[in-house]
């Protein structure tokens, strides 16, 4: 199975709180720096799982651009896009004790990847596409998420979304997110209580993947609860989820999600 993702590769810079953070005090903290990004979370799960993957996006050719590509080559993913001249995005996560995390995103050169930079090579033997809702959210990369759908389809992939951050939702218009899944008629869409909420509920005709965070996640109406684990970090728990599910399905689903939650970072 060949899986494609298009939408970010950022650098994470993830810290783990052992203690509250207090003005003008020195909080106690590990941190981890690597390769992250919904859609490159994605495909390095895919491959850890047995797949090959295949990201895409544009980044800087900056020092974090070539941090996260070498972080991602090293977990087996083919890595397309075109690098330009700018600032790679920045995801700083804050993890409290209890595995709860904060994430402040800088997406730098992202969102500019273009439809007419896309070359249809990079969907070649595509089974699944799977797109960041960030993707959609905007310009001009959501012309290139369109023209990748239409690219993987005509190739007999089938395309899944994950609706991505709530706050985002909000900002962009859920009225102006349904509207564009509809014209996308995503085989799958991927979202959290918050994100269905904010979106104003699923998409009809569509598989949908409700994630419940420890509760488990609800597979088009099969709730499985989560396996038990001892949380370290929640960043990438989702994305990982998506993987578990494109490659085998709900189990899979379950089982690579607890795999995610209890190391640090959102790469196997």
């Amino acid at each position: 199975m060949l899986i494609c993702t298009l939408g970010d590769l950022l650098l994470d810079v993830i810290v783990r709180l052992a203690q509250p953070l207090a003005p003008d005090a020195d909080a106690v903290a590990v941190t981890h720096v690597g390769p992250g990004g919904q859609a490159a979370n994605v495909a390095a799960w895919a491959v850890a799982l047995g797949a090959e993957a295949r990201f895409i996006g544009k980044r800087g050719d900056d020092d974090a651009g070539a941090l996260a590509a070498a972080g991602l080559a090293q977990r087996g993913v083919e890595c397309c896009g075109p690098v330009v001249s700018g600032r790679t995005g920045v995801v700083v996560s804050l993890v409290a004790p209890d595995g709860d995390r904060t994430m402040a995103s800088d997406r730098g050169v992202a969102p500019d990847l273009r439809a007419d930079e896309l070359d249809p090579a990079w969907l070649a033997g595509c089974d699944r596409l799977h797109l960041s809702g960030y993707s959609l959210m905007r310009s001009p990369i959501d012309g290139a998420a369109l023209a990748a759908a239409g690219l993987a389809r005509a190739a007999g992939a089938r395309v899944s979304v994950d609706l991505s951050a709530w706050p985002v939702i909000r900002d962009f218009g859920a009225e102006r997110l349904r509207a564009r899944l509809e014209e996308l008629a995503p085989d799958v869409v991927f979202a959290n209580e918050a994100e269905e909420l904010e979106l104003g509920g699923p998409l009809p005709g569509t598989a949908w993947i409700l994630k419940l965070g420890p509760r488990g996640a609800r597979f088009d109406g099969l709730e499985l609860p989560a396996q038990p684990v001892t949380a370290v970090d929640a960043t990438g728990a989702g994305d990982a989820l998506a993987a578990g599910y494109l490659v085998g399905g709900p189990a899979l689903a379950i089982a690579t999600a607890a795999r995610c939650v209890a190391k640090m970072g959102a790469m196997p």
